[in-house]
């Protein structure tokens, strides 16, 4: 008999740690690709399906939600869900889904004409960050200090648009450091024709961004941004200092583990509005107003699992604290399980 869990395999995603876990656990499991064009015919009602999809590779941008939407249509507990990550890495869609659901989004501008956009810069106060709709780790993200630095992002976003994924040179120096931090100076020195090629291929694949712009309050006096990321009924949480020189802490790899710099309203608002929307797991990244009140920058479903596992603990939805480290690829599975079992039709 096939087994009815189904994981989609890519080496470095979440599929390495699930197969893992599945072998260990001597849990059934087979492999599958999603982007088989009869995927469809491999799955059945009630079966269960894993797929870390990602954001760079634009096949998967371009048909995952689609494949996972008509999933779950014949039976199939997927994750994600098409309510967990039909908004990921789409900064445009988050911002509608937060303000649907009254969730505290740092105030967000969106324009789709160039005669909007200029319009609005002769109102608006300064700085603002602008971002593109598609980019993790503070990748297309700037400081703008003035309505003459806005005009010439307006200009570009209506006419050449940008590239979804920055130059090598853009975080330069936060590649540096990431290298340097583990001791691989010389395989990033190496890596780098690779690297420059894999930037090109992403590029030519999404297409360029533009026909739109997107800024957000510069919220000033953050030092750190905090990250809660809830699995199911866990809640997971540290805080980024920001880079030096820099106003962005997402992406700086600069992360704290002190539960005194984690504020009880940010795990309370990130399990709210996570219900709020169905999901799954969803990162949340919070800046504070005035060094007290909580207001979410973006989501995500997708994050980097080690940072998670590396939490002391989780708060359940009760706030209470539950000691210990739990590799949020392990939370994923057990509830993906719990899932397909809650569907199982009863025997006889």
């Amino acid at each position: 008999m096939t087994p009815r869990l189904k994981i989609h395999r890519t080496k470095g995603s979440y599929s390495d740690r699930w197969i893992e876990s599945c072998e260990d656990q001597k849990i059934p499991y087979c492999v599958v690709n999603c982007l088989d064009t009869d995927i469809m015919r491999q799955l059945a009602p009630g079966d269960g399906l894993l797929w870390h999809w990602h954001h760079h590779d634009p096949r998967e941008h371009r048909v995952a939600r689609q494949i996972i939407l008509a999933a779950e249509s014949m039976g199939v507990v997927v994750f994600p869900s098409a309510a967990t990550c039909w908004h990921f890495d789409d900064k445009l869609a988050q911002k509608y889904l937060l303000e649907a659901v009254g969730a505290p989004l740092v105030p967000t501008y969106v324009c789709y004409d160039e005669a909007g956009a200029r319009a609005w810069i002769e109102t608006a106060s300064f700085p603002k960050v602008f971002k593109l709709s598609k980019g993790a780790g503070s990748a297309n993200v700037r400081l703008v200090r003035n309505s003459r630095e806005a005009l010439v992002l307006v200009r570009q976003a209506f006419g050449a648009g940008f590239p979804p994924m920055a130059g090598y040179t853009r975080d330069v120096r936060k590649r540096y450091d990431a290298a340097r931090k583990r001791g691989d100076l010389m395989g990033a020195v190496l890596r780098l024709p690779r690297t420059l090629a894999a930037i090109r291929r992403t590029n030519r694949g999404l297409g360029n961004e533009g026909g739109y712009v997107y800024f957000q309050d510069f919220i000033a006096g953050n030092t750190y941004d905090t990250r809660v990321t809830v699995i199911g009924n866990r809640a997971f949480a540290f805080t980024r200092n920001v880079r030096p020189g820099d106003f962005r802490a997402s992406g700086s790899g600069r992360i704290v583990y002190d539960l005194e710099r984690i504020r009880p309203e940010c795990v309370q608002i990130a399990f709210k509005v996570a219900r709020s929307v169905g999901s799954q797991s969803m990162a949340f990244d919070f800046v504070l107003v005035d060094q007290t009140t909580p207001q979410v920058v973006e989501v995500s479903y997708s994050y980097d699992p080690t940072a998670v596992y590396r939490c002391a603990g989780h708060w359940n939805e009760r706030l209470e604290w539950q000691a210990g480290s739990m590799w949020p690829q392990d939370a994923i599975l057990l509830d993906e399980l719990d899932e397909m079992n809650q569907r199982r039709p009863e025997a006889g």
